[in-house]
């Protein structure tokens, strides 16, 4: 599980056996996680996070999302 930045106590990271699926980034903190579609950027699961955490996780992820596509390139290949 490549780990791509941790923030404000949230792991953001992506399965290394997901490369099949289109780019996407998993986040925990605690028990709740939350994985979220990188093209657009949209919730594609959330267990355990409030609406209001969601928008501020939301919110990084948005500010992130071309590091986030560039490290799943590099990762899985960029043909994936």
């Amino acid at each position: 599980m490549p780990t791509v930045p941790r923030w404000n106590g949230y792991r953001f990271y992506f399965f290394s056996n997901e490369g099949q699926e289109p780019p996407h980034i998993h986040v925990d903190r605690g028990e709740n996680t939350v994985k979220f579609w990188l093209d657009p950027v949209e919730i594609a699961r959330n267990i355990g996070f409030a609406p209001r955490e969601l928008n501020v996780i939301e919110r990084k992820v948005q500010e992130e999302r071309e590091n986030f596509i560039k490290a799943w390139d590099v990762y899985f290949g960029s043909g994936c």
